[in-house]
């Protein structure tokens, strides 16, 4: 049990000392490890893609939609988050919405995150441990499966 450590703590001193998600116990890389800022950004373009499609079938997509066409991606965050784990989007890039402690993710977390999400600039500060504060707000940390 002291090998890995030492082998892990030699690692951390030579340059890799912190990353997202290590203050969580997360592990650098790999499964149930953070999601980079890369994937994050390419499943919401996926998700506001699929919101647009939904809006420009409704016959809402436009200028006066605007808010219709930001409603519809809300909404399907709230669904599809406890349902798949994930927006359309995160499920297809391999991440997920863990909570930070365990268990089900619930449906007040997908609401909490969402609202956040939409107002946008929580999005850009992020938390001392690496999430975003839509997630530290929610209890949720987006991981890779």
């Amino acid at each position: 049990m002291a090998r890995p450590t030492s082998s892990s703590s030699s690692a951390a001193g030579a340059g890799a000392g912190e990353w997202p998600g290590k203050l969580l116990g997360l592990p650098q890389s790999g499964p149930r490890s953070m999601a980079s800022f890369g994937r994050r950004f390419v499943a919401l373009v996926i998700d506001w893609a699929l919101a647009c499609l939904v809006s420009l079938g409704l016959g809402t997509y436009g200028d006066a939609g605007n808010f219709i066409t930001l409603g519809i991606f809300a909404a399907l965050q709230v669904v599809f988050i406890p349902l798949l784990s994930g927006s359309f989007g995160q499920v297809c890039l391999g991440l997920r919405v863990v909570p930070v402690r365990g268990g089900y993710v619930g449906v007040w977390r997908p609401v909490v995150r969402t609202v956040l999400l939409c107002i946008v600039v929580p999005v850009l500060i992020h938390a001392k441990d690496g999430r975003p504060l839509h997630d530290a707000a929610a209890g949720t940390v987006l991981v890779r499966r």
